[in-house]
């Protein structure tokens, strides 16, 4: 049996999570709120009368799912290689989602997903530069000349 990859797992997590972020975003174009309005409506004005949150959170839903999949002009970039520059978009991504109140169930999967990608991280996972594959490994031992 082979080893668990952590950074295909957090990328279908991730995919899944942006899938419902674009979801959410567009639900609250039709029935906009707040998650934490049961305690102040002073952030009302982010949702009504112009959707800032919504399309935020669209942008957002549509960038990640862009670069998870990886879309033809990301794929094999420095940027879709990259877990810290993940590690470091997935909370902004998670916060604009959490604070709508149709994608609290996206926030919690970017979490889930910014955990696998930190586990992945700590083990030194590389991500390739052709999507979807492993990593080529060298003959242990073997010598090029």
């Amino acid at each position: 049996m082979g080893r668990l990859i952590k950074n295909h797992w957090a990328r279908l997590i991730a995919l899944t999570a942006a899938a419902y972020q674009v979801a959410s975003a567009l639900e609250g174009f039709f029935w906009p709120k707040i998650f934490f309005d049961f305690l102040t409506k002073t952030l009302d004005p982010a949702v009504k009368p112009v959707p800032a949150l919504q399309i935020i959170n669209l942008l957002l839903g549509l960038w990640i799912f862009a670069w998870e999949w990886p879309l033809g002009l990301i794929a094999g970039s420095s940027i879709h290689r990259s877990l810290e520059a993940r590690l470091a978009s997935f909370p902004l991504a998670s916060l604009a989602s959490i604070l709508l109140y149709q994608g609290t169930n996206p926030a919690i999967y970017y979490i889930v997903a910014m955990v696998v990608y930190f586990w992945a991280y700590s083990e030194g996972e590389i991500i390739c530069a052709k999507p979807w594959t492993l990593p080529q490994r060298g003959r242990p031992g073997g010598s090029k000349a």
